[in-house]
């Protein structure tokens, strides 16, 4: 059964840590998209909270095989299933809406620690925020 997978930040197209994680095989049918939440620079990587006035724009993807690749994108992200209050992100699945306004469930991680001095990404844009640095 296909699964869905949103990413924001450094696993989307134009990074490499999809390939370096080994799960880029896994993964198919990309599609742009928003989910409800807030965006913030941690310095090397962003952090989406849940927010339900502001967008954050990222990438689907289906996979066909979600237990490994979730299993692989928990430890990436620090996400313990057995322990998510302590957990760096933790994951949930949400509505996704897509481009061309469809909407869809899709795994999402959101960030579970202190923001500390974080700056708002207020594009909710990661990969325009990069470029634009």
């Amino acid at each position: 059964m296909a699964d869905s997978v949103f990413f924001y930040g450094t696993l989307m197209t134009g990074f490499d840590r999809r390939r370096r994680a080994g799960i880029e095989g896994q993964l198919h049918d990309r599609r742009r998209g928003w989910i409800c939440a807030a965006l913030f620079d941690l310095g090397i990587y962003p952090a989406a909270i849940p927010s339900p006035d502001t967008r954050v724009w990222g990438e689907v993807y289906d996979t066909d095989e979600p237990e490994s690749v979730l299993a692989v994108l928990d430890d990436i992200e620090g996400f313990s299933p057995g322990d998510p209050d302590h957990s760096l992100y933790t994951r949930a699945r949400v509505p996704v809406t897509l481009e061309d306004g469809r909407v869809e469930e899709a795994w999402v991680y959101f960030y579970n620690a202190p923001l500390g001095r974080a700056p708002r990404i207020p594009s909710g844009d990661y990969l325009e925020h990069v470029r634009a640095r």
